[in-house]
């Protein structure tokens, strides 16, 4: 089962520039465009907004690709 995150949760994520933490800032259960994508999200699996902690650039990842700090 996929973890369920909160908004305010402390979270970390792998990216192309290493392992990246911040924290959850939304939390989708229904599609939603962000930077010009469609990104899918449902109640069963949702998609999160993370504010990254170093740079505060936003992120959105679901959460099989999360780790709770």
């Amino acid at each position: 089962m996929t973890p369920r995150f909160r908004i305010g949760d402390h979270v970390s994520w792998n990216s192309e520039a290493g392992r990246v933490s911040g924290t959850v800032i939304k939390v989708h259960t229904s599609d939603f465009d962000y930077k010009g994508h469609t990104h899918r999200a449902s109640p069963e699996d949702p998609q999160y907004e993370i504010k990254s902690d170093k740079t505060d650039h936003i992120a959105a990842h679901k959460g099989s690709a999360l780790t709770l700090e």
